[in-house]
């Protein structure tokens, strides 16, 4: 009797494990594998400044970065233009939200200013970029704006101060644009940047 005791429970044991062990390789093979998000190469560059361009942006992104980089390839750089070109570009990248991956991927950082680019994501994030849904595997369905044109209204200059930087010559921008769908006619369309120096380049410090 305690033999045949033993052997039922020696039996059910193995049973737990059998079944244990195909549950786990069942589990494994339903479960669908995350396709590896594929890191967007450089394509283009301005070395001295250290502007770069990725290819996963838009073409109207890249047609700006190719006047950016004519701008600062210039015998002598006209600021002026370096500066709308800034505005322009960082309003394009960061109100477009149509090639945002995620909530987390703000745009325009590429020209923000490191002092105040925490409290820039962390605005955005629960801001404009609050309701953006996860695009990782290309399956969004979610309708987002997209900016079509944009003017440069005003460009003034005038002394400017930040933390440790100072800049007498900062760059004051007005600016307005307009989305590629009415449906987004009520989302912002104007804002005024400030931009100054650190050595030759321009970095956003404000935006209103």
């Amino acid at each position: 009797m305690k033999l045949k005791k033993r052997f039922r429970k020696i039996l059910i044991i193995l049973l737990f494990i059998v079944v244990g062990v195909l549950g786990f390789f069942t589990a494994k093979h339903m479960i669908p594998k995350e396709k590896p998000v594929k890191e967007a190469k450089v394509v283009n560059e301005v070395d001295k400044y250290g502007y770069q361009l990725k290819e996963n942006k838009p073409k109207k992104y890249k047609e700006l970065f190719g006047e950016l980089k004519e701008i600062l390839h210039a015998e002598t750089v006209d600021e002026t233009k370096y500066a709308s070109k800034v505005a322009e570009m960082f309003i394009y990248d960061f109100y477009s939200l149509n090639d945002k991956t995620a909530k987390t991927d703000v745009g325009g950082v590429d020209f923000v200013y490191s002092g105040i680019l925490p409290n820039f994501l962390q605005n955005a994030e629960n801001t404009y970029y609050k309701y953006v849904e996860s695009n990782l595997y290309n399956n969004r369905k979610q309708p987002l704006p997209v900016v079509a044109d944009i003017s440069i209204n005003s460009v003034t200059q005038g002394e400017f101060a930040y933390g440790a930087l100072n800049d007498p010559q900062a760059f004051v921008i007005q600016a307005s644009w307009t989305y590629t769908d009415s449906q987004f006619a009520g989302y912002q369309s104007s804002a005024q940047l400030v931009l100054v120096h650190e050595n030759e380049k321009l970095w956003l410090v404000e935006l209103q």
